[in-house]
C-alpha cells in the first residue's frame, strides 16, 4: 500500500462498505397559520460503514427519552447536523441525534446517532 507524505502514521484508514445514505433537510412547507407541514429536501448523498451501538451511548439516549437504534460513519461534512434526517437503502428515514467526530481515521470522519422517527414526512 502506498502512503501519501502528508498522511500520519497513527490514522486508520476508515471505509464506508456499508451502502449509500441520503441526508435530507427537515423543513417546514406550511403557509403561515397552518397546521405544520414538514416536507424532507435532499441535502447530500453519503457513504457510510455501521457502527456497533455501545451501551453507554444506549443508556444516555434512554436516559433523555430518546430511542437510538443505529450508529453510522460517514465522510466528515460539515453541513450535516442535528437537525436533519437521514434515509438509508432500506427505506427507513431516521432522525440524526448527534453528530461526533471520529479521531484518528483517515479521511477524517464523524459518527451520526440515528434515531427513530415516529412522524411521516413527504420527500421533496
Amino acid at each position: 500500500m502506498r502512503r501519501k507524505p502528508t498522511r500520519p502514521d497513527n490514522e486508520i484508514s476508515q471505509t464506508y462498505n456499508s451502502g449509500l445514505l441520503t441526508v435530507c433537510d427537515v423543513s417546514n412547507e406550511a403557509s403561515p397559520g397552518d397546521f405544520p407541514a414538514e416536507r424532507l429536501t435532499k441535502k447530500v448523498f453519503l457513504r457510510y460503514e455501521e457502527r456497533r451501538l455501545g451501551l453507554n451511548r444506549l443508556y444516555l439516549a434512554r436516559q433523555s427519552n430518546v430511542e437510538i437504534v443505529r450508529v453510522v460513519r460517514t465522510p466528515y461534512r460539515p453541513e450535516v447536523s442535528p437537525q436533519d434526517a437521514a434515509i438509508l437503502p432500506d427505506g427507513r428515514a431516521y432522525r440524526i441525534d448527534a453528530v461526533q467526530l471520529a479521531v484518528g481515521v483517515y479521511p477524517p470522519s464523524m459518527d451520526l446517532s440515528l434515531a427513530k422517527m415516529e412522524a411521516r414526512y413527504e420527500m421533496v
